[in-house]
């Protein structure tokens, strides 16, 4: 049975009087890529900053390994690789001096690779990581958080800015990642091809709850829109037990719902369905 690296239990957060995460449940196992979804404002950096004992916690429980994420050892902290979306760099410090900083702090710092990546990607060992690009200086973050080979890898919104072929680089390296050190990866975008590219399970949040979390191939398999007399779509859901992932009354008494539909399950007459990719999910569960 795989291991569960990262829990969270009825986490919540808040902001002054808002309340910007309510009773999140979560967990990730390793060898696990998961795909946090939500639009801006929907609690996506607040709950990764609190999972990894960023933030104090105003209600439940974030762990780690087994341990409580706000009183971790460096031991365990050592195993986590993390790209927070908000540059942390020392830009007073050329990406070579920076790599030699780190690499004192974790034993298992794999120097060939931080090499091949910076020779890669293209970025300058020599120049000052403030003199950088701000898309240099995001994959200077990544490699940091690749260069000691962790066994949970964190990262919010990662790819923000880089272009298409940078994206292209990176999701290539996590993959590789993922498939050589069963690494698990916890990861925030906005971009949903590059989402549909790596990740295994999707995670979405809306409005600090989290709305929806199931393995990624299972959604684009199950997603319906269904539309109908609201009566008959109304009994036909609580007849096959299906949930309501989003609802629009339609006019003279009709409804439409987002729903997740096994194979198997029928369609009563009057009633008409069309598949949903995960944009057309995604926007559908944002809007209403």
């Amino acid at each position: 049975m795989s291991e569960v690296l990262l829990k969270v239990e009825n986490l919540a957060a808040w902001y002054g009087e808002t309340q910007a995460l309510e009773r999140i449940d979560l967990a990730v196992h390793t060898g696990e890529v998961v795909g946090l979804l939500g639009r801006n404002g929907a609690g996506k950096t607040t709950l990764l900053e609190a999972a990894l004992g960023l933030r104090e916690l105003d209600a439940g429980r974030a762990e780690l390994f087994g341990c409580r994420s706000g009183a971790l050892d460096d031991a365990t902290r050592a195993r986590i690789g993390y790209v927070p979306q908000q540059s942390d760099l020392f830009e007073w410090m050329s990406a070579d001096q920076l790599m030699r900083y780190f690499s004192a702090f974790y034993p298992r710092w794999n120097q060939p690779r931080v090499d091949g990546l910076i020779q890669r990607w293209g970025i300058d060992g020599q120049q000052r990581i403030g003199q950088l690009s701000v898309g240099q200086q995001q994959r200077v973050s990544i490699i940091r958080a690749l260069a000691h080979e962790p066994e949970l890898l964190v990262l919010d919104e990662p790819v923000a800015s880089l272009d298409p072929a940078g994206r292209r680089d990176f999701l290539q390296e996590l993959i590789g990642q993922v498939t050589l050190s069963c690494t698990a990866v916890v990861f925030s975008t906005h971009i949903l091809s590059d989402l549909e590219r790596v990740a295994a399970d999707v995670a979405l949040l809306e409005g600090g709850r989290l709305a929806l979390q199931a393995p990624l191939d299972d959604l684009l398999d199950e997603a319906r829109r269904v539309r109908g007399r609201a009566v008959t779509v109304q009994a036909w859901l609580q007849a096959q037990r299906l949930p309501t992932l989003a609802s629009v009354p339609l006019a003279s008494g009709q409804l439409q719902v987002v729903t997740r539909m096994p194979a198997g399950v029928a369609l009563p007459a009057g009633l008409e369905a069309e598949a949903l990719n995960l944009e057309d999910l995604f926007l559908a569960m944002t809007e209403t």
